[in-house]
């Protein structure tokens, strides 16, 4: 088993067509181990988000190579990569059909998949991310916003895949909230041995979160510090250096 879960070579991406074509990301280079939690931060508009989003298959004009635990996202199996990652997005109610009752949102993935006994394990992962059975009845309207993540959550789990590629998934919670989340994540990836890549522009969840994190900045990565480097101050980038000192870290 290959210790490297996540192999991102020579990725370039453009928006647009014709005169409008623009390069978002140039030449991304990163490789992350089986287990680890990397988090990518800067400005908006710098691509952290392009990057989750053409692993999954969702940008189409890119050239480069991804590879998730072996598996090409361009030219490998597609149903292969969805059971091996997941993605969890930003804003969960947009992510949630409203029609659809919290267990319908989740057992649907798993009836997609042909797994069986969905609704046990529907059950399990509403109590494994700090719900009840009862909530399997609800409407994502009838949740807070905490417990919509929660369910989002458990929805990308329901494949029970080896990485969770994390688009802010704190941003749009409550401070409170937030760090319930956190910890929530934290304790799944253990229990799990999940991969995460995670995009945020908060400093400190990435400290918190984070092995290692890449700074990007108009589509580059400009540095890949340690969570000990951010911690003792061994910055040699001077964007790097204005970005952690702008941040409330």
């Amino acid at each position: 088993m290959s210790t490297k879960m996540i192999n991102i070579k020579d990725l370039c991406v453009w928006f647009g067509e014709g005169q409008q074509r623009t390069q978002v990301l140039k030449n991304i280079n990163l490789q992350i181990a089986r287990g680890e939690s990397f988090g990518l931060v800067g400005e908006s508009g710098s691509g952290k988000s392009t990057i989750l989003r053409t692993a999954m298959g969702l940008v189409e004009d890119y050239s480069g190579e991804i590879s998730i635990d072996g598996i090409n996202t361009r030219t490998g199996d597609y149903k292969a990569l969805i059971r091996c990652a997941q993605m969890l997005f930003q804003d969960p109610y947009a992510s949630l059909h409203p029609r659809f009752t919290v267990g319908q949102a989740i057992t649907e993935v798993m009836k997609i998949n042909a797994i069986d006994n969905h609704q046990q394990k529907m059950v399990d992962l509403l109590l494994s991310i700090g719900l009840t059975a009862e909530h399997q009845y609800r409407y994502p309207h009838e949740l807070s916003g905490g417990q919509r993540q929660r369910v989002a959550l458990a929805r990308s789990l329901a494949l029970e895949p080896d990485v969770l590629l994390l688009d802010e998934p704190t941003s749009a919670l409550d401070a409170s909230i937030q760090a319930e989340m956190l910890n929530l994540l934290n304790k799944l990836k253990q229990s799990l041995g999940l991969t995460y890549i995670i995009v945020s522009h908060d400093i400190a969840v990435v400290s918190y979160m984070c092995d290692r994190f890449a700074v990007m900045s108009q589509g580059k990565v400009v540095e890949i510090l340690s969570r000990e480097q951010l911690r003792s101050g061994d910055i040699q980038c001077e964007y790097t250096q204005k970005l952690i000192a702008a941040s409330e870290y």
